[in-house]
């Protein structure tokens, strides 16, 4: 029976990405929208394809498939939102839920971004869930998803174009080996690259001359 659905899922992925061949470049945007909302596609082949077979808009598919992302993804952060509560109350006290909800509040935008440029097998779409459940504004939602999305197709393409599509499936293996220090290093680059220009924009507003007051 595992192996009939298995099979079944397969076969109707193979009809997706045929069915939508014909869409050319939008199509890219179409199965990034069913990847986030609902059926997994692997999207890192099928971007890699894309821009193997016209690497002229290499970044045209990058833009699209971080759209794409982007607005599926609101399937999962609304149902987190309309029902996620109760769902993760069943397993967590409501202590630790505060908890939770307190610590993605104050970080929510860096927990949906890093996800978001991170590759498979990073769980995206719990993290989705749980933005909705612990009521990430939508906008920020959708920036950091937009984002990170973005910041990890771009790449794709980049690798693609430089070292062929078989570059993919050397990535993925590397990143389902070390996807928690992929996480930890991303998350560091980022607070750096953070902190970095925070500083910057301090020293740059102390060296300007303070306007004059007016009485």
């Amino acid at each position: 029976m595992i192996h009939s659905a298995s099979s079944f899922l397969l076969k109707y992925k193979l009809y997706l990405l045929t069915a939508l061949k014909p869409l050319g470049i939008w199509g890219v945007g179409v199965i990034a929208l069913v990847d986030s909302s609902s059926l997994p596609v692997p999207m890192d082949i099928v971007i890699a394809g894309y821009v193997w077979g016209d690497k002229r808009h290499a970044y045209a598919y990058a833009a699209l498939g971080a759209l794409g992302s982007c607005l599926g993804g609101l399937v999962p952060f609304l149902l987190g939102r309309a029902g996620g509560e109760l769902f993760l109350l069943r397993r967590v006290n409501r202590e630790r839920f505060e908890q939770l909800r307190d610590r993605f509040e104050r970080q929510e935008f860096l927990a949906m971004l890093i996800p978001s440029m991170l590759p498979p097998p990073t769980p995206w779409k719990a993290f989705v869930f749980g933005a909705g459940v612990f009521e990430m504004r939508i906008l920020n939602f959708m920036a950091a998803v937009f984002i990170g999305r973005l910041i990890h197709y771009v790449l794709l393409a980049w690798l693609t174009i430089r070292y062929g599509p078989e570059m993919v499936q050397v990535a993925g293996k590397f990143a389902r080996q070390h996807l928690g220090g992929l996480m930890i290093g991303l998350s560091v680059l980022f607070a750096y690259l953070v902190v970095h220009y925070v500083r910057k924009s301090l020293a740059r507003r102390k060296s300007e001359p303070a306007g004059e007051s007016i009485d």
